[in-house]
Formats: C-alpha cells, sequence, structure tokens
C-alpha cells in the first residue's frame, strides 16, 4: 500500500438522482456490511457492498458525515465512489 502521490482521495458520492459530494478528502470511513471500513490514499482497490451507517470523511479543516442506506462502493488508492441513498433521517435534515 503506497500513498497516492497527492496524499488525498477524491471523493464522489451519487445519489440516485444527483451528484452529492464531488472533492478533495484525507479519509473515508464507509458502513459496509461487515463494519466500518477506513480507507486513506494508497488502500488496496476493492468494491464493497454499503449497509446503513454514517459515511464520513475528513479534510485539512473539516469533518463532514451523511447518513446512508446501503449501495455500493468502489475503492481505489486515490479515490472512492460512492453510490447510495440516504436515510430518511438525512433527508429530512437536508430538505430544510
Amino acid at each position: 500500500m503506497s500513498p497516492a502521490p497527492s496524499g488525498r482521495l477524491t471523493l464522489k458520492v451519487i445519489l440516485p438522482r444527483s451528484l452529492r459530494i464531488e472533492g478533495e478528502v484525507l479519509e473515508v470511513s464507509l458502513p459496509s456490511l461487515d463494519g466500518s471500513l477506513g480507507v486513506l490514499p494508497g488502500h488496496r482497490p476493492m468494491v464493497l457492498a454499503l449497509g446503513r451507517g454514517p459515511l464520513t470523511y475528513k479534510d485539512e479543516k473539516h469533518e463532514a458525515r451523511l447518513s446512508i442506506r446501503g449501495g455500493y462502493a468502489e475503492v481505489r488508492p486515490d479515490a472512492v465512489l460512492v453510490f447510495t441513498e440516504l436515510s430518511d433521517d438525512e433527508d429530512a435534515s437536508s430538505s430544510g
């Protein structure tokens, strides 16, 4: 596992009808079916099924969280691509 040259990951979170997040992050945590999976630059490539729970990501200054319910993620050494739906709680908080 060698780190990505920039030390960052490109994160894309794609919902059924929109692109929710696209940006550079330092780390991502995903709710897989077997528990939480932390992803740092240089992570080995994989595809995983997602469960219900928090998707968190951090940059130099902030940490943010989305509550998701299932989907899939493709992890590469320099990127994480997530196909998911927001949980009902997240839908309610983002519509106000």
